[in-house]
């Protein structure tokens, strides 16, 4: 697709929160948080011309590496919240884009996203093969209180849950979708951390593909509300996930 006449590099998207996305006191649910800043994310590159459509042209696509999110409140059912995001940095095989949701003119949640240039066949990192000079970027303007951050992967762990990856679990790029990672950690949480909305901000390293099919295992840190939880294949961390707490 050729780069929409109404593109600027910084965009943003109006969502009304449907019943669908809530937990049942009514909060707008960590994945689907997550679902919002990313789609807000798509619909931006899509308009400078760097959707999913036009990298697979080169068998490319955008794939999620790092994400830190900080929730000072989350929004509730019926919330008409507006999405605003823009490139801190952009360079060949990687980008670094922030995103910030308001409701109205309150700034509830803020994203820092690290995303690198997969090639869908070869399912190997490259540089991106399409021209992005179009898109300004903001150095300086980064949103969150912290940087994302690489999370320790040695660290003493309990086994919480096994699972097999389901069809449902996967996106169009043919693995599990990076929510999912954040649902099936975010589902062994006791629900009064959720209810009580004491996660204020969560990291998430995203380290090693996964397809359908895989057999993996949910572990974490042995705290009641646990700071670190981990997917696992055959023993290796193919997802790790910081909570800090309120």
């Amino acid at each position: 697709m050729p780069i929409s006449p109404r593109f600027t590099s910084i965009y943003s998207s109006n969502w009304e929160i449907n019943f669908i996305q809530c937990y049942p006191n009514g909060q707008l649910k960590h994945t689907e948080l997550c679902n919002i800043l990313q789609l807000t994310a798509g619909f931006h590159a899509e308009m400078g011309g760097l959707s999913f459509t036009d990298m697979q042209v080169h068998n490319q696509a955008w794939v999620l590496s790092r994400m830190r999110v900080e929730v000072t409140e989350l929004p509730k059912w019926r919330d008409c919240v507006t999405v605003k995001t823009w490139i801190v940095d952009m360079q060949g095989s990687r980008s670094v884009r922030a995103l910030e949701l308001y409701v109205g003119d309150k700034k509830m949640v803020s994203s820092l996203t690290y995303w690198v240039v997969l090639n869908t066949e070869l399912r190997k990192p490259e540089t991106l093969a399409l021209p992005f000079e179009h898109f300004e970027v903001y150095p300086k303007n980064v949103p969150t209180e912290k940087s994302f951050s690489k999370i320790n992967l040695h660290v003493a762990t309990t086994f919480l849950k096994n699972k097999v990856v389901l069809l449902s679990d996967l996106d169009i790029v043919n693995h599990a979708n990076n929510v999912k990672y954040l649902e099936w950690c975010l589902d062994c949480l006791p629900p009064k951390t959720i209810y009580k909305n004491s996660i204020k901000a969560f990291d998430m390293n995203f380290l090693k593909e996964l397809h359908w099919g895989d057999a993996i295992k949910i572990q974490a840190t042995f705290e009641e509300d646990p700071n670190q939880l981990f997917v696992i294949k055959n023993d290796v961390k193919c997802f790790a996930l910081a909570i800090e707490y309120s």
